[in-house]
């Protein structure tokens, strides 16, 4: 089931496009890392998704329904950018008040039992402006919260978080998924954070949708493989699948020969030649997750 689905959304603000006819798509149930540089259009998307912009084009659903749905809107929970808190209340004064702003029922055993799902302690008494950035993002979360929403749409919830925050943060999104059944998009550009703990992955480049991949998906595109290109595939993947008993291999459209088990590579190209098969091409392919993210995104820059 689809609890976002985008259809040629986009926002253009004087004469550029900050999303441009993005088709995004979110599973129940998922943690998608939403992934593009600074500027990239991500925050905007987030803004767009719950009802804090309203789109120039195209169309946004939530659980099948508009955006602008009442019902729809009920069951998400957000953190745009920086949480707005007040600075000189604690936690809980500022979770009391936005509870009451949202006109919950039972909220003061409400509060009581988010801050403890998101780590901070209830009896906490000190303001605010005292707290750490990790307490700060935590406290957001809590926000988004409040009134027990079925999404959970973050922007940048580790951004500027030390090490330790950072594993906080990783933590309680990983719970908030798998003990309440959480659909949460998130976005980021600390791509090996993201690897940790998303199902799915968007990744956004000048507001337009460049690819939606699943974490298996991309786990099998990141293997390390030998590659080889030889006059006669179908002939050199017969005997090299008997003579070395692989069975992690494939055979690409364009003839090219996969091998994603380790096997020495010279014995290989020995193998064939001796069977009298020209090897045209033949080489290891190494790609991480971040060097896979950084092509997709257009080059090498700093995202």
């Amino acid at each position: 089931m689809a609890v976002i689905q985008t259809m040629g959304l986009s926002k253009r603000y004087k004469d550029r496009w900050a999303v441009d006819h993005l088709d995004l798509r979110v599973e129940q149930g998922d943690i998608y890392g939403f992934i593009g540089r600074n500027g990239a259009g991500k925050s905007t998307t987030l803004k767009l998704l719950c009802g804090l912009a309203r789109p120039t084009q195209g169309e946004a659903l939530i659980f099948g329904k508009p955006v602008r749905d009442s019902v729809a809107r009920r069951r998400v929970g957000a953190l745009i950018e920086q949480p707005g808190l007040y600075p000189d209340l604690s936690g809980r004064e500022n979770l009391r008040l936005y509870a009451a702003l949202l006109g919950l029922d039972s909220p003061e055993r409400q509060v009581e039992e988010i801050l403890k799902t998101v780590g901070l302690s209830p009896k906490e008494k000190k303001p605010v402006r005292h707290y750490s950035m990790g307490m700060k993002q935590r406290l957001g979360v809590a926000l988004a919260l409040l009134g027990g929403p079925d999404l959970l749409l973050l922007d940048e919830p580790i951004n500027g978080l030390d090490p330790e925050g950072i594993r906080e943060m990783r933590e309680l999104l990983l719970r908030l998924n798998r003990e309440r059944g959480l659909t949460i998009l998130v976005s980021s550009h600390i791509l090996g954070e993201l690897s940790k703990i998303a199902t799915r992955y968007g990744i956004i480049q000048d507001g337009r949708m460049v690819e939606q991949i699943t974490a298996a998906e991309l786990e099998q595109t990141c293997t390390d493989y030998l590659h080889l290109k030889a006059d006669q595939p179908q002939k050199a993947a017969a005997l090299l699948e008997q003579a070395l008993h692989l069975k992690r291999w494939e055979m690409r459209p364009e003839g090219e020969i996969r091998i994603y088990e380790a096997v020495d590579a010279r014995a290989v190209g020995q193998m064939l030649t001796q069977a009298g098969l020209a090897v045209e091409e033949m080489g290891l392919h190494r790609q991480d997750l971040e060097g896979y993210f950084l092509e997709r995104m257009g080059g090498s820059e700093h995202v």
